[in-house]
């Protein structure tokens, strides 16, 4: 209510700025006032303060010089700009809402935080740890892998972010809540030698990338 009521008084204000500069032609003067009388009306209306009755310039009309049958069929048809105006707000502001309801159900507007605390899994080498959700039902993976590399000492490779292994999956919809269910796996790969208990020089390798363990838990 106080930021339509702040926002008709600039509107009035403004207009009365305009009809005092004297540079409007006599039309749009006129226009000009029966809007700003129209704005007053229903200012007034949503304020539950009294209906001023007017004539077609907009004049307040002298109780002492009209008729009660005429000042009675300007009340009437004062109230019934009034309850149009209202009308008219209210279904603006449904289509509004109707239109924010479609937006926010047709776009992604749902996240998943996830805050990777530590890996407790005695590897023996470096490895890569991937984070995704699945979907069980229709057997797929329904985002993109957040990768945080572990090293063989048990710490993130990139020392620097040590307790802010942090990631959002802001890839869910609508569609994706109707899911009936949604899994969050966490895949384990490990890369080194291919053996890790080959110590031949000879045959030494380094830099492979094998499956080492997975594991998941249902998050919807």
């Amino acid at each position: 209510m106080f930021r339509s009521v702040r926002h008709m008084i600039y509107d009035l204000i403004e207009w009365r700025s305009q009809i005092l500069s004297g540079t409007l032609p006599q039309d749009e003067l006129k226009e000009l006032k029966k809007k700003v009388t129209a704005k007053i009306d229903y200012g007034n209306r949503i304020l539950d303060l009294d209906l001023v009755v007017r004539d077609e310039d907009g004049n307040i009309l002298d109780p002492e010089q009209t008729s009660t049958i005429s000042l009675f069929r300007a009340h009437e048809i004062a109230s019934k700009q009034v309850e149009e105006r209202l009308l008219e707000e209210k279904s603006q502001k449904q289509n509004i809402d109707i239109n924010r309801q479609a937006k926010f159900a047709a776009t992604p507007s749902f996240a998943l935080f996830v805050n990777l605390k530590n890996v407790v899994c005695k590897i023996g080498e470096d490895a890569e740890v991937l984070m995704s959700l699945y979907d069980p039902l229709e057997s797929k993976f329904i985002s993109e892998n957040y990768l945080v590399r572990w090293s063989s000492s048990g710490l993130p490779k990139d020392i620097d972010r040590l307790h802010n292994l942090r990631a959002v999956f802001t890839d869910l919809g609508s569609k994706d809540l109707k899911r009936d269910k949604i899994s969050f796996v966490c895949q384990i790969v490990r890369v080194g030698r291919m053996e890790l208990r080959d110590n031949n020089t000879r045959k030494l390798t380094s830099g492979l990338r094998r499956p080492f363990g997975v594991a998941g838990s249902f998050c919807a």
